[in-house]
């Protein structure tokens, strides 16, 4: 059996537990596991990413910058747009499957013992995500990196990660998600998500919502944290459009960072570099001491950030981007006024229908000349036909159609009768992962064949 069978037939096994999306606050059965692997998430630093949107890029800005420094990285994300190994990368690259299959070799009896333990308890199996990062944090280990740079699957302070004791807790903007776990108000959801500063850590914060801010706080004081915070102690400083990204200057902890190049588009994108730059400060020197400006300015410039406003196709335009709740589907809009020069965008758009629909059909539909409605191939999508009644309702003109090639290849000829057009598929990060799949085997880089 090669490596690449070996990797596939690992995830297959997790295929078999529950879902991303059956979550219970139960973080002491990872933490089970872990002690009788004798806890590998302990023998590196750990960067530890939360937050409603944002986190995924600040967390491989983070990385990238952290591996400049000459320091060897860990990554782990989710959810993955093609392949799970994406989840898990070293120095920058996914895991090798020689690898993934050897770490699932190394805990897979710890995992029948704990399954058992709590068959016997009445209590459900280790799930898809608790598992895997388990596999993220052994892996880690064996390589073995210095640093891990962590995103939360989920809230904070009861989600798997939260096993790793984060030197640097960081916090992307908080907004309403995931209400039917994490609470129906922006309180709620940032006390669930402060869980993950730990007694005498640091925390960065982006700019907040008060209420957020006020959570956070109260969190930092009380587990003797200290918290610096997005618009005090750190910041942008200048933000211009540059080709295939932004020319950034950021005001860091510790010191000014000018003229850096982020191959990333959007305004947001630009926030995510600073709090990034602040998190890595306070890793590597206190806070108190600045980082050079050439690692900074080199760790920037490696940055990719899949499934972000990233560009798959020419002749016509076509961009991919998750923005799958109303925050995200904000920022995007933003973005397209910012960082592009269409007077028309067409909107391929695909929802999961345990999300805001409306809420992302209101942000994103005054931006669209016509929205081509469809659904990701999940069985959590909502129906194209009820984007397509929520756009009409606000006067939008909207198209249904069954898939994303249907839906793709509609929009890419409306988009091809004028130069001054471009496509933008958005909606969920299922939806982001079958676009890149789609402009691949099309080739949509190669321009518009009718």
């Amino acid at each position: 059996m090669n490596d690449r069978t070996r990797a596939d037939a690992v995830y297959a096994a997790l295929l078999t537990r529950q879902g991303e999306r059956w979550v219970q606050p139960r973080v002491e059965r990872t933490r089970q596991v872990l002690e009788l692997l004798d806890d590998p998430q302990k023998t590196y630093r750990v960067i530890h990413v939360t937050g409603t949107n944002g986190k995924t890029s600040t967390a491989r800005i983070a990385e990238s910058i952290v591996r400049a420094t000459g320091l060897r990285t860990g990554l782990f994300t989710s959810p993955h747009l093609e392949r799970f190994t994406e989840r898990i990368t070293i120095d920058g690259e996914p895991i090798d499957d020689g690898l993934i299959a050897d770490a699932w070799a190394e805990i897979e009896p710890f995992v029948g013992i704990v399954d058992a333990q709590m068959e016997a308890t009445g209590d459900a199996p280790l799930t898809f995500f608790e598992l895997l990062t388990v596999l993220a944090f052994v892996a880690f280990a064996d390589a073995p990196v210095d640093v891990a740079v962590i995103e939360v699957g989920m809230g904070g302070s009861w989600d798997s990660t939260n096993t790793a004791d984060g030197d640097v807790a960081v916090f992307a903007p908080i907004d309403l998600d995931h209400a039917d776990k994490l609470g129906d108000t922006i309180e709620e959801i940032a006390t669930v998500k402060s869980g993950i500063i730990k007694e005498g850590a640091a925390a960065v914060s982006a700019a907040q919502a008060p209420a957020a801010l006020s959570v956070l706080q109260r969190a930092a004081s009380a587990r003797g944290a200290t918290l610096a915070v997005e618009g005090d102690a750190f910041g942008l400083s200048a933000q211009h459009l540059a080709v295939g990204g932004q020319q950034i200057s950021v005001q860091g902890l510790a010191g000014g960072y000018d003229d850096l190049y982020l191959p990333l588009y959007g305004a947001h994108q630009g926030h995510n570099a600073a709090l990034a730059i602040a998190a890595v400060e306070s890793l590597i020197g206190g806070g108190t001491q600045r980082l050079a400006p050439d690692i900074v300015a080199d760790g920037l410039a490696q940055v990719t950030s899949p499934g972000r406003l990233q560009l798959v196709g020419v002749a016509p335009t076509v961009l991919v981007d998750a923005a799958h709740n109303p925050h995200g589907a904000r920022a995007l809009v933003q973005a397209l006024g910012d960082s592009f020069d269409f007077d028309e965008w067409g909107i391929v758009l695909g929802v999961f229908g345990d999300k805001d629909v409306a809420g992302i059909v209101a942000a994103i539909a005054p931006a669209a000349t016509h929205v081509f409605a469809t659904s990701p191939d999940s069985d959590r999508a909502a129906e194209a036909d009820t984007i397509a009644d929520l756009v009409e309702g606000l006067g939008g003109q909207v198209s249904v159609h069954r898939d994303l090639a249907e839906a793709a290849e509609a929009a890419r000829e409306w988009a091809s009768a004028s130069e001054r057009r471009a496509v933008v598929i958005a909606g969920s990060v299922v939806l982001a992962g079958e676009a890149l799949q789609l402009a691949a085997e099309e080739n949509w880089k190669d321009g518009w064949v009718a």
